[in-house]
């Protein structure tokens, strides 16, 4: 049964330049992240203009196509289809060329972005329970407190095993590799703290860098900080890096016939004494360090740095460079027990979605209003690129607007000095997150709501002020006279028309592309419909885009899935940017041969940019022959 997605991801596989251009593909919250070999074979237009793909970005080494909140049913779909899912391992040898900072956030990204789903999931299970239990609707003694305590608390304790699995998998080490050290980390941490063993020897003591031995290895002592590993982030993450290095030397030496069991015995021999005696205190004072460069910063004024976050934070999600903040946090949690920087971006959302309900109000395109009221509903649950780059962005203004609320409310947030307990959900979900677990205390989320309320009504009104819809989201009075003709598409093949909805392709069907129609043609010839400039034929030969002198932008699909032939059958009389005239010959193909290779020759014409006309005319069911007038654009 085909899936809704299914013609979407057809799409994205066929226009990132298929599936043997892409080296792995990852998705986040609300967008797929491919790496391609190569994006110049991305259209990259076509991607935007797609419906179902809110836009597309180029940062951190990936192709980001940024899809929405329901990106993990799309990402399921374009897997299975494209079977992208042992990509990365089989193109291990062509490694992009990045730079540090590029590479850097790839780490993190690719690190990080498996977890964050079940740790908000888990972090909002603690939140609720904090709820329940300041309402007395539970007891925190209760045996049902405790129970689902046991999975909101034990993710992010054991998180050293979590992200274990996700950082092998991003250094290509076996998983089981990356599993073994992060319990190592955690059967080190609790069985010497639950033994309450007296430590042995005490470095730094006094100083925010105290880390305590208990033990020797060969005569070396074993350093543990004074926080433990549990939680812990920045050990895990060097420890499997580090791991990979050793495990390929070892594959290069070790003979085939013992691989599978010496290779993770001789790599996991090497690595855990390393990581104990090297990386694991050599990363605890770099979180130490860390902590105390990014509070000291906090702490020097939490108001500018509440104005500096808030302000900025949108723009580094836009380019994924968020990314590089959710680490520190991480990091104070496990750390501190709270964290106060996350704290002061959480207004950035609501601010935004503030902005796009005043758009809504204010707008009289239909169009924009169409986009701006699903981007609303998926802002209060805090995923904002639909409101970025389908409403504010593009309007330039209203983005500024949503960027001077979210500082403002940075600004008192940082002057409350609110801090966040757990790794929360999205928008709304996030608001339990500023209740202390601990002590259940709701002073934290209330004083958290009360800023929000502010930069939700600061970012309204200045809206509600400001906004004015720009002149070419208006009809001109020319074109609001109904039967006023905008232009002429001539049919590019001989045959039947048929309603588009017959083609047998949800993303044709169903108009996801542009309206227009669809022509079973009787013989292997494809003209241009109307002069103008062949902006995309593809390699294979099965489609072209042309944007005529007037104006319309047009698709032209041969047959379904004929992509697959990559090329077979079909011969192309023309290059990629040329003019063409009307009734000049584009492709031509053997009709009888595809059909012997079960192909369906249905073939879509798409008006892409159909939402600029007022109506498109045309007649179905009924033969045509080249250059007979198809559609009427009004």
């Amino acid at each position: 049964m085909a899936n809704k997605y299914d013609g979407l991801a057809r799409i994205i596989i066929q226009n990132v330049g298929g599936k043997s251009n892409v080296i792995s593909l990852t998705h986040c919250v609300t967008r797929l992240r491919f790496k391609l070999k190569d994006e110049n074979k991305a259209n990259t237009e076509i991607l935007k203009k797609t419906d179902g793909i809110v836009t597309v970005m180029k940062s951190g080494g990936q192709y980001q196509v940024v899809i929405g909140n329901h990106v993990p049913d799309v990402f399921e779909v374009v897997n299975k289809i494209g079977g992208f899912s042992s990509l990365e391992n089989e193109n291990n040898d062509s490694k992009e060329k990045m730079n540090f900072g590029s590479s850097l956030i790839d780490i993190i990204s690719g690190i990080f972005a498996p977890t964050l789903g079940v740790l908000a999931a888990t972090g909002m299970i603690k939140g609720i329970l904090a709820l329940l239990v300041y309402f007395n609707v539970l007891s925190s003694d209760g045996g049902t407190y405790q129970l689902l305590y046991t999975v909101s608390d034990g993710f992010f304790h054991y998180l050293p095993i979590m992200l274990g699995y996700s950082a092998a998998k991003k250094f290509k080490v076996n998983l089981f590799t990356g599993l073994a050290l992060g319990g190592a980390l955690m059967y080190m941490d609790d069985v010497l703290k639950l033994a309450s063993m007296t430590p042995i020897a005490t470095y730094f003591a006094g100083t925010d860098f105290v880390q305590n031995v208990y033990a020797k290895f060969l005569g070396i002592p074993i350093l543990l900080p004074a926080s433990g590993y549990a939680s812990s982030v920045i050990p895990i993450i060097l420890a499997v890096w580090m791991a990979s290095k050793i495990e390929k030397m070892w594959k290069k030496i070790v003979p085939d016939v013992v691989k599978t069991f010496l290779v993770p015995m001789l790599t996991l021999a090497i690595a855990t004494p390393l990581t104990f005696l090297i990386i694991g205190p050599i990363a605890s004072l770099l979180t130490s360090v860390i902590t105390v460069a990014t509070n000291g910063i906090y702490n020097f004024s939490p108001i500018i740095a509440g104005v500096f976050l808030g302000a900025l934070w949108q723009v580094l999600v836009i380019f994924g460079l968020h990314w590089g903040v959710v680490p520190i946090a991480m990091v104070n949690l496990s750390t501190l027990g709270y964290d106060p920087i996350l704290s002061l971006i959480f207004a950035a959302s609501f601010a935004q979605t503030a902005v796009v309900l005043a758009i809504i109000f204010k707008t009289k395109d239909k169009k924009l209003k169409s986009i701006a009221i699903p981007a609303f509903i998926s802002g209060i649950f805090g995923v904002t690129e639909p409101a970025i780059y389908g409403v504010t962005l593009p309007k330039k203004k209203p983005f500024f607007i949503s960027c001077i609320a979210a500082a403002i409310g940075g600004a008192i947030i940082g002057g409350l000095k609110i801090n966040g307990y757990i790794i929360g959900g999205l928008g709304v979900f996030g608001i339990p997150s500023y209740i202390n677990d601990k002590t259940n205390d709701i002073t934290g989320m209330l004083w958290m709501l009360f800023a929000l309320a502010i930069s939700m009504i600061i970012a309204f009104i200045l809206t509600m002020i400001t906004y004015k819809d720009d002149k070419e989201d208006e009809l001109k009075d020319e074109d609001k006279t109904v039967g006023v003709t905008k232009g002429i598409i001539a049919s590019p093949l001989k045959g039947d028309i048929k309603e588009l909805s017959e083609v047998n392709d949800e993303a044709f069907s169903n108009s996801a592309l542009g309206k227009g129609v669809a022509i079973i043609p009787s013989e292997g010839k494809l003209i241009s419909p109307a002069d103008g400039v062949l902006k995309t034929i593809f390699p294979t030969g099965h489609a072209v885009g042309i944007k005529t002198d007037f104006g319309a932008e047009i698709l032209i699909h041969i047959g379904m899935d004929t992509v697959k032939l990559d090329g077979k059958y079909f011969t192309k009389k023309i290059k990629q940017g040329e003019h063409v005239k009307k009734g000049q010959v584009l492709i031509e193909f053997d009709l009888e041969a595809l059909k012997r290779e079960g192909y369906s020759m249905i073939t879509p014409i798409i008006i892409t940019n159909s939402s600029e006309y007022l109506d498109l005319i045309y007649e179905t069911n009924k033969k045509i022959d080249f250059g007979e007038n198809l559609i009427t654009l009004l």
